[in-house]
């Protein structure tokens, strides 16, 4: 019963692939959900995080944002004639603990244009990241922590 909630999402996310939105093809998504969840149900963690609903809003549409703002950044960055670009890697310290937390705020890291995660560190405080244009790694630190990290410890409370 739980698993129904998932499954409806894998079945959106299905629609938005197929590029069809029909009812046999929304049946056909979600009995294909259905069926991978029965599949992996044994190892689907039983842990349950609290979601604020409205700040995990604000988190996707803060991705959508930075989505676009750095989209057009390295546009503008690798369209220049000279392409003034300082490519380097930083370590970010994290605030967010969880591996649940770690794992999304480095996708969201890596999902953004000019920015890449590339490794945690094994006591998990320190991401490093790549970025194409590292002028200034500490405001880059800073966008993080007020941007995804916050928006993230936001939606996902202890």
């Amino acid at each position: 019963m739980i698993l129904i909630i998932p499954a409806v999402l894998l079945t959106l996310v299905w629609a938005a692939l197929t590029g069809s939105v029909t009812p046999h093809n929304l049946a056909l998504g979600f009995l294909l959900s259905a069926l991978s969840l029965f599949v992996v149900r044994a190892h689907i963690p039983k842990v349950r995080h609290r979601v604020r609903l409205g700040k995990l809003a604000l988190l996707a549409g803060l991705f959508v944002r930075e989505l676009w703002v750095s989209a057009f950044r390295v546009a503008i960055l690798v369209l220049r004639p000279d392409m003034r670009l300082r490519p380097g890697i930083f370590a970010y310290p994290l605030t967010v603990t969880r591996d649940f937390e770690i794992t999304l705020l480095a996708n969201l890291i890596t999902l953004t244009p000019g920015t890449l995660s590339v490794d945690v560190s094994p006591d998990r405080r320190l991401l490093y990241v790549h970025a194409l244009d590292c002028r200034d790694p500490a405001a880059e630190k800073r966008a993080i922590a007020t941007g995804f990290e916050r928006r993230i410890r936001e939606a996902f409370p202890l």
